[in-house]
């Protein structure tokens, strides 16, 4: 691989204030939006239907469709808060409401419908999905729950795989992770659904392969280069696992950016969470995870093979001198 024919001799670990700088200004300014927005309107992320509650329905044409017509065309017919995108082809069209009146002499979607034929167009109803308020603050709560279980399970899977410090640093990297990509919603009022939830997810296995990947390499340096201060450990094995990270991250990332391109609307803020998560997480293994590590003190001793009594007496000869243990 090309990038794995370097011997790379990056000094990572001598740029670690500046990077533990930068990074608590991005975390300042990601917390700082989630609560002037939750000051100013209550809700600290553009919440999707999935979680706020409301209609979605789905309509073909037999033409393609301008979207900015029907936007108008609902925005002013009694439905503001409409979002209208297509969904597979011009010809298919999903609009998404928030929670709305409805009765069972005209529904929703039948006074949707009514409207979309005015324009004159052949228009047939698809399908018609209805999430209660109950339901998506259900979603929102187990939402959470699903990302403080993962990050509790990872605290206890890196902590008997290496050493509580570095199942710290993990976690400080991966909490790293979630709030500058969650901030990023919020600060550029990006819609937050299950799809981007999904991300974060995803973000946060990644991130922790590479981290424990790179964890890996710095465990066996320890004790390959033991004379070594841990500074030196820490940026010899961060380079020599470079061209991988670079490679994996760069591969993930053209993916991300065609799926942005060619996925269409509907997976936008799937792509953008995931992409902002590959970059922000192929740092964070670098600085956040291994800076973490360094700050709390690692060091050869604590990664050191215990030495069992009575092995140096495997090499010997046995008690009867013919050289073998019984």
């Amino acid at each position: 691989m090309f990038f794995t024919r370097f011997d790379y001799k990056f000094d990572f670990m001598g740029k670690r204030h500046f990077a533990m700088m930068l990074s608590a200004l991005l975390i300042v300014i990601s917390l700082g939006s989630l609560l002037t927005h939750y000051l100013i309107s209550g809700e600290p992320l553009v919440l999707g239907i999935d979680f706020t509650g409301g209609t979605l329905v789905e309509v073909g044409y037999e033409q393609p469709v301008e979207l900015e017509k029907m936007r108008t065309l609902l925005h002013e017919n009694g439905f503001p808060d409409a979002v209208v995108q297509h969904f597979g082809t011009t010809h298919d069209v999903l609009i998404r409401l928030g929670v709305h009146e409805d009765s069972k002499d005209d529904p929703l979607s039948s006074q949707i419908l009514r409207l979309l034929e005015q324009s004159g167009e052949g228009v047939n109803m698809r399908r018609v999905e209805y999430v209660g308020p109950q339901i998506g603050g259900e979603l929102i709560e187990k939402g959470g729950l699903a990302v403080l279980y993962t990050l509790f399970g990872i605290l206890i899977y890196v902590a008997f795989r290496f050493e509580y410090r570095f199942a710290l640093g993990s976690i400080a990297a991966l909490i790293h992770d979630t709030l500058i990509v969650v901030g990023f919603f919020s600060l550029f009022r990006l819609e937050f659904d299950l799809t981007v939830l999904a991300a974060i997810l995803a973000v946060i296995g990644y991130s922790l392969n590479d981290t424990i990947v790179v964890f890996d390499r710095i465990r066996e340096n320890f004790v390959k280069l033991r004379k070594q201060e841990s500074v030196n450990v820490m940026n010899t094995s961060i380079n020599q696992m470079l061209g991988r990270t670079v490679m994996t991250s760069v591969t993930t990332a053209l993916v991300l950016i065609v799926l942005f391109l060619v996925g269409g609307e509907l997976i936008h803020g799937f792509s953008i969470a995931l992409l902002l998560g590959v970059i922000v997480g192929t740092y964070s293994s670098i600085y956040i995870a291994s800076a973490t590590t360094l700050l709390l003190g690692v060091s050869k001793a604590d990664l050191m093979p215990v030495q069992k009594e009575g092995v140096e007496k495997k090499e010997g000869a046995g008690n009867d001198g013919t050289g073998l243990e019984f």
